[in-house]
């Protein structure tokens, strides 16, 4: 099989690129034609690839591109998600290329979605024709990809619970997450949880003029960014009253086996150009972004923002906001309790709404199945070291979904790294990463059969 793909390396990495130029943005209705066609792309190379029944299933929003192949019903099923769908590329004039222009400088491609999640996605489907193409699949496959994940997932759960039957599988194989580094590869078992809102803080009913009103009228803009300041104490503890009554607190055993995956905090800090990391005390760097809830503001505006000068009090002010929860943590009730408390809060000369926007649960994923234990050997087999298992700070709320709704465990088999900027401008992937993917998970497949007879 790896001839098959060191002679088709070039063809694999065209495809992608093409795949990249498409702006499948789901957040922005202006892109609606670009996901569409995106959803068609990979419909068409999973029928190239060999797969059977391939279809777009329609949702009240985009396409679930579905495709599978049954060998043999008494094999077990393997389960492949992904999303074809990549976030706003915005702000564009920090893109060092055009982000739908991918380029490839030093042995990286650089776009939007190159890791997340069309890169990492896309080894699947090459994954699949390499095992095709050598007759070596050794058990049934079975592909849901969607083009929502970047907004939340809005309709695949109801695509979920109306197919399971279509769905039925043994396991779920998801590369949408990270490694340590290209010489220490690594298996996610954790993910964290989610809960985002939006908040909006209104004072007079129109714009008025700072100096005839200034000092006289709360000014939206200034309530809520001492609110949203308020929400943290000295110690970068999130103030919220019972945010952390059901935090899962790992022991000083736990914490100690985490401690040992390599992390040198001084390239950590110089890779963001940081004179200092920041956050809860008594935490590491590390368990900071893994173990511990958070509490961020992704965006915030209100008033002039224009050239020049405007001297305005403005009437509104907003902020997006993002927790990450930790197990034992309930969006629902997350979000519940930052709206009750940051109401609580405001001062009589302002309203505020909050508005839930998308939130999901947090899961830690076992790390003695026969799943787990074939991707580690899979990944040892390939980069000839065992990989290590790790908790990730990032959400990708459809895995407790997965297991509430079709009773399967996921295996987050991630290929991405941290310096990738999944999200931000200047997004990459390693090309050595994409072929390592398309290399490893066959071996998935051979393993996972042979330790499920």
């Amino acid at each position: 099989m790896n001839q098959y793909i060191s002679d088709n390396k070039e063809r694999f990495i065209n495809e992608l690129l093409d795949m990249l130029r498409i702006p499948s943005v789901s957040a922005d209705p202006k892109f609606k034609g670009d996901v569409l066609k995106t959803a068609e792309f990979i419909k068409s190379k999973l029928e190239e690839a060999g797969a059977d029944k391939v279809e777009l299933c329609e949702t009240a929003g985009y396409p679930i591109v579905y495709g599978e192949k049954i060998i043999d019903e008494s094999l077990p099923t393997v389960l492949v998600y992904g999303h074809y769908d990549v976030q706003p590329a915005d702000p564009y004039e920090l893109w060092e290329s055009p982000p739908f222009e991918p380029v490839i400088k030093d042995e990286k491609i650089y776009a939007r979605g190159a890791c997340d999640d069309k890169g990492q996605m896309y080894m699947h489907v090459k994954a699949f024709e390499v095992m095709m193409q050598n007759s070596a699949l050794p058990c049934n496959v079975k592909f849901m990809i969607e083009g929502e994940e970047e907004i939340g997932s809005k309709h695949l759960s109801d695509f979920v619970r109306d197919n399971k039957e279509k769905l039925k599988g043994d396991v779920i194989l998801i590369s949408d997450t990270s490694m340590l580094a290209n010489d220490v590869p690594s298996i996610t078992t954790g993910l964290r949880g989610m809960s985002y809102v939006e908040v909006e803080v209104t004072g007079p009913n129109r714009d008025l003029h700072s100096g005839m009103y200034g000092g006289a009228v709360a000014n939206p803009i200034n309530i809520l960014c001492q609110m949203i300041a308020s929400l943290h104490d000295e110690h970068n503890h999130i103030t919220i009253p019972g945010f952390y009554d059901n935090v899962e607190e790992l022991s000083q055993e736990e914490r100690a086996e985490m401690g040992r995956a390599p992390f040198n905090l001084e390239n950590y800090k110089k890779a963001l150009d940081l004179k200092d990391v920041h956050g809860e005390a008594g935490y590491s760097t590390l368990e900071r972004t893994s173990i511990r809830p958070t509490l961020d503001v992704n965006g915030i505006w209100g008033g002039y923002t224009g050239e020049g000068a405007k001297t305005v009090i403005a009437s509104k002010a907003f902020a997006k906001i993002s927790m990450r929860l930790v197990p034992n943590q309930s969006s629902a009730e997350i979000t519940e309790k930052f709206q009750r408390h940051f109401e609580s809060i405001a001062p009589a000369g302002v309203r505020v709404v909050v508005k839930p926007h998308h939130g999901g649960e947090p899961v830690v994923t076992p790390t003695d199945s026969v799943a787990y234990q074939a991707a580690a050997r899979a990944y040892e087999e390939a980069f000839g070291i065992k990989p290590v298992p790790v908790r990730s700070g990032g959400s990708i709320p459809i895995v407790a979904m997965f297991k509430s709704e079709l009773g399967l465990d996921s295996v987050l088999m991630g290929f991405g790294l941290d310096s990738d900027a999944i999200h931000s401008p200047n997004e990459s992937f390693g090309i050595f990463n994409f072929m390592k993917g398309i290399e490893t998970i066959p071996l998935f497949y051979k393993y996972y059969a042979e330790m499920s007879k």
